[in-house]
Formats: structure tokens, C-alpha cells, sequence
């Protein structure tokens, strides 16, 4: 089995590495913060001190992190992975960043006669345990392929979107909507609630009709219970919306729906929202309308 060297180990990247253990595939692992290891240590993973250590000697090095900054600082800083990057080595960044830095990482990688792939997922932390992520590619279709081993064990389906970069724009685009398609249905919550119409009732129509979307199914429910337990969280989302409208100003691509999605949520992060999952934006909504989506009092 391949030698995988896996770093960042928060809400996407711990079960990601857990599937790879469970598969079998010789794991190293790194975190920040290292104590986040000791569940992986526990089922048979190597714990590494740098993410140099986790690179050396690997087949595969998978990086799972928050945003551009915490990529700089594990590929290009002191015991980071390009001091250690071998020929034939294929990195695989999952990680939600600007297309930019992936050029960039992509030419430092290929220098060492090595293989990038960026590959961020949609699915959440519940496909991310089960293994049913979606990923969205790219990279060399030939190098995709001889990692099938790897993609199929994470997730249930690979999509090659195009040459190194194209992956990160997909993962932009795909977030805009989500981001888009989630205010849509709190807004909608927020009419319905306002003018009496139980929650439960306009979800059900909501899944029903037209107005039907992934975000209804994911998040409906949690709107209503007000149950904010973080699956995606609204500081990533409002992340990867500032880094959407940093690509779409320099593709002169006009976005007024991103601009006001990317506005909304940074009004939820300056409520304090910001590490609750992304749902939690409805809560804006709320104090808007003097009382929660299922109409209780707001505490």
C-alpha cells in the first residue's frame, strides 16, 4: 500500500485520514496543533513533528487546511513540504485556496519533478466521514488516474475539471452557490416565518416544489432546531466567498449576488457566528424579524 503523509486534521481533514488508516494505506500525519494526532495515533497512524516529516519518504501528501495563509506556511515554511518533496511524489491539496497560490504551488512542485493536483471536495464533515466526498480536480488526468486508489477510498466520485487551477475556480464557483443558495432559503424561512406559517410546513414545501435545493435538505432542519453544530463553518464560507470576488474582479466577471452573499455573511461573522456552522446566519434573520424561524421568542 502507498506511504500517505496527511496534514491538517480539523474538521475535514481527521476523518478524511481516518478512511485512508481504516483502508489500510500507511498513514503519517501532521496538525498544528498535535494532540488532534493522538485519535489516528490510536488506530495505527505515524505522528510526525513537521509537515517536512510528514513529507519525507511518502508516495502521497495530502494537505487539508483553512486558507492561503496556512498553505504558505506548511509548503513553503521552515521543515515544510517542498524542503522534502521527492521526484514521483504526488501532493494533493484538498484545501479550499485562490487559484493563484495553486499555480504557484504547482510550479514549485513540478521544479522537484514531482505531481500537484489540487482537488478541493464539496460534501461536508458527514461525506467526509462516510467517505462519499466529491472532488473536483485539477491536474493531469494520467496522474488522477494512478491516484484512483486514494480518491476512491475518500469519496465516491472524481470530476477532472482541467489543467492545475481549474479545481480551485470549480470550488469558487460551486461555493458562490451554496453561499447564494442557503441565504435564499433563510430569506424564504424568514417570510414564511414572519407571516405565521409554521416551519415545518414551508420546509416540506419548500423540498417539494421548485424552490427545492441541497441547502433546504442539509440545513432546513437545523434552521428550525437551531441546532448550529459546525458541518461547514460560516468563517470558511465567508473565506471562500472573499477569495470568489477576488477571482471574479480579476476575470471581470460581475457578481452582484456574490456581493451581497459575501456581505450577509460578514454581517454573521461580526455577530459572533463565525465558528457555528453557516446555517447560523439565519440568525441575522431573526433579529430582523423579532423571533426565530420556529417562532420562538428570541432568548
Amino acid at each position: 500500500m502507498k506511504k500517505i503523509g496527511f496534514i491538517g486534521l480539523g474538521t475535514m481533514g481527521l476523518p478524511m485520514a481516518t478512511n485512508l488508516i481504516n483502508k489500510g494505506f500507511e498513514v503519517t500525519v501532521y496538525n498544528r496543533t498535535a494532540s488532534k494526532c493522538q485519535p489516528l495515533i490510536d488506530q495505527g497512524a505515524t505522528i510526525a513533528l513537521t509537515p517536512r516529516e510528514a513529507t519525507n519518504g511518502t508516495d502521497v501528501v495530502i494537505t487539508m487546511v483553512s486558507n492561503d495563509d496556512s498553505i504558505r506556511s506548511i509548503y513553503y515554511g521552515e521543515d515544510g513540504i517542498l524542503d522534502a518533496v521527492r521526484s514521483r511524489t504526488t501532493v494533493i491539496d484538498c484545501s479550499t485556496i485562490s487559484p493563484e497560490l495553486v499555480k504557484q504551488l504547482t510550479i514549485e512542485v513540478n521544479k522537484r519533478g514531482a505531481h500537484f493536483l489540487d482537488a478541493p471536495v464539496t460534501g461536508s464533515s458527514p461525506a467526509a466521514i462516510d467517505g462519499t466526498l466529491v472532488f473536483m480536480v485539477g491536474g493531469s488526468a494520467d496522474i488522477i488516474t494512478n491516484q484512483s486508489d486514494v480518491f476512491d477510498t475518500l469519496g465516491k466520485r472524481v470530476l477532472h475539471m482541467g489543467p492545475n487551477s481549474s479545481g480551485a475556480v470549480a470550488k469558487l464557483a460551486h461555493n458562490t452557490m451554496v453561499g447564494i443558495n442557503n441565504l435564499a432559503l433563510v430569506e424564504g424561512f424568514s417570510i414564511a416565518s414572519k407571516s405565521g406559517i409554521p416551519a415545518d410546513t414551508f420546509l416540506e414545501l419548500v423540498q417539494l416544489g421548485s424552490a427545492g435545493s441541497k441547502a433546504a435538505d442539509l440545513k432546513g432542519r437545523k434552521i428550525i432546531e437551531h441546532d448550529f453544530t459546525n458541518q461547514f463553518s460560516l468563517q470558511l464560507m465567508l473565506k471562500d466567498l472573499k477569495l470568489a470576488s477576488s477571482l471574479t474582479d480579476s476575470i471581470g466577471v460581475p457578481t452582484p449576488m456574490l456581493n451581497l452573499a459575501k456581505s450577509l455573511f460578514q454581517t454573521g461573522q461580526s455577530e459572533g457566528f463565525g465558528e457555528e456552522d453557516l446555517s447560523a446566519v439565519v440568525k441575522c434573520y431573526e433579529a430582523w424579524i423579532g423571533h426565530t424561524i420556529a417562532g420562538k421568542p428570541l432568548q
